[in-house]
């Protein structure tokens, strides 16, 4: 059996063109399978043998609720599942097949009592899900309807609508209407197509009282049910994004609680040197080492707080700083310039190679230069006297890749993970302070990941590291391009 349609119809204007039509509510997708639930639940109560026509979501969750029909009532109902012919998409930009119904064959589920009826692509039923009841004692109608909200994209120029907004949802019980509806999509059938139901079938004007007072008690049970689940599935959520906050807070409190250790160690050397400078034994090389100690610990405390606020002041504004091309050719050799005179004077041997045929990069604006200080520094402190240090930059498919290596102290392979962690500096065995404030790394990889970079290291111990800088170029990071585009 197959039914087709040689004319086009939406059911929702057929109701709301009725004289004195329903007044739509406009409610949630929850609430629609609700009502459909409920009047399953009450087909199947009383064993009534209906005839449905249907459009619904093509979800397993509505599908089972036919098949559930289906297989309780048996052999004398007869379900008509409208089903979009697939094509690529609607003119809504909706997903292809919306609201096919897939039915298997199984001994408790026959494909014969189903039968399809076929719409067109851009069928006015496409944005419409019904479930039409039509039986001698009695009729109803629940349809819900998704308006069209006009929404231009700026790209493809293409109306885009929302899924999540509410559907207007009618629902009736007026045999009335029913009929109307009814007739008109009689009217639409094929004349090859078999009739829906007996040409002497007429809708009851209003089911009886039992039946109502049945129908209303079950949709008020399944409400009921749909809430307990909505509260159920927001508990969660709240449950999750409460432990979400909770670890936040954690994490907060144990970031101060190292800010707090990190500042007290400098206060700790001060306050001990001070106690020092006023032994009244004092020799004067003394009191120059301990004056010296002063002046350290107050550059080492000046340090973590500049670095400290730094940190704190990029991680609020980062998602709002704005990007900029670079060539590492404009900033790399200016700042190796800067740092000859300390690696002549440790006796360092400090090179670069930096084609200036490399595609610019992008950076946050104006940081690139303190990425390249802070490796450069980092390289030259932990390279002792006699030692090499190189930068080099070369292209690496879609990036541009900055390496600096060095002939340092390297770093253990077990401290590797930790260094770019807030205050976590290298330890050593040597007794020569490298001081820091253990943040250059953090700041360097907040910077990098905030313009589609990274940053990586390899090190031995006793033999040196090095440390790979990858910067996104302009075909690797278009939405930088639209984000940017003031440049």
């Amino acid at each position: 059996m197959n039914v087709s349609l040689v004319k086009d119809l939406s059911v929702y204007q057929l109701v709301m063109g009725v004289q004195a039509p329903p007044k739509p509510l406009s409610l949630s997708p929850a609430t629609l399978l609700s009502l459909v639930r409920a009047q399953i639940d009450l087909l199947i109560e009383q064993q009534i043998a209906a005839t449905l026509w249907v459009k619904l979501p093509p979800d397993k969750i509505w599908q089972s609720e036919l098949a559930r029909y289906q297989s309780s009532v048996g052999a004398s109902s007869l379900i008509y599942t409208c089903q979009i012919e697939e094509s690529s998409k609607g003119e809504a930009g909706e997903d292809k097949g919306e609201g096919r119904l897939n039915i298997s064959s199984s001994p408790s589920s026959p494909s014969s009592h189903y039968v399809p009826v076929h719409l067109p692509p851009d069928s006015q039923m496409r944005r419409e899900n019904f479930l039409m009841v039509l039986s001698p004692q009695f009729c109803s109608l629940i349809l819900a309807h998704r308006p069209l909200k006009k929404r231009k994209n700026q790209t493809s120029g293409k109306v885009n609508t929302n899924k999540n907004q509410p559907l207007l949802i009618i629902t009736t019980v007026e045999g009335r209407i029913i009929q109307q509806v009814l007739n008109s999509i009689q009217q639409a059938i094929a004349p090859e197509s078999s009739s829906i139901l007996p040409a002497s079938f007429i809708c009851p004007t209003v089911p009886q009282g039992a039946l109502m007072n049945q129908l209303l008690a079950k949709q008020l049970l399944r409400q009921d049910e749909i809430n307990r689940q909505i509260i159920t599935v927001r508990t969660n959520k709240l449950e999750q994004q409460n432990q979400e906050l909770h670890n936040k807070e954690q994490l907060k409190d144990e970031y101060l609680k190292n800010v707090c250790q990190e500042l007290r160690i400098p206060l700790t050397h001060m306050k001990t040197a001070l106690s020092l400078l006023n032994s009244p034994n004092l020799k004067p090389p003394q009191r120059q080492r301990y004056l010296q100690m002063l002046n350290t610990q107050c550059d080492q405390q000046n340090s973590l707080i500049t670095g400290f606020l730094e940190l704190v002041q990029l991680e609020q504004n980062l998602q709002g700083t704005t990007l900029e091309l670079v060539r590492l050719s404009d900033i790399v050799p200016g700042v190796v310039s800067t740092y000859q005179p300390v690696a002549q004077e440790k006796g360092i041997m400090l090179a670069y190679t930096v084609p200036t045929e490399l595609p610019s990069v992008w950076c946050v604006s104006g940081r690139l230069r303190q990425i390249v200080i802070n490796l450069l520094h980092n390289s030259l402190k932990f390279t002792p006297n006699g030692g090499q240090v190189w930068v080099r930059a070369r292209t690496q498919g879609d990036y541009v890749q900055l390496e600096f290596r060095d002939t340092g102290i390297g770093i253990a392979e077990n401290e590797i993970p930790k260094i770019f962690d807030r205050f976590y500096r290298v330890r050593t065995a040597a007794t020569e302070d490298y001081g820091g404030a253990g943040l250059g790394l953090t700041i360097i990889q907040q910077l990098l990941l905030r313009c589609g970079g990274s940053i990586s290291v390899k090190s031995k111990l006793s033999e040196g590291s090095t440390f790979t800088v990858q910067l996104a170029t302009v075909s690797n990071i278009p939405g930088a391009i639209a984000t940017e585009n003031e440049l």
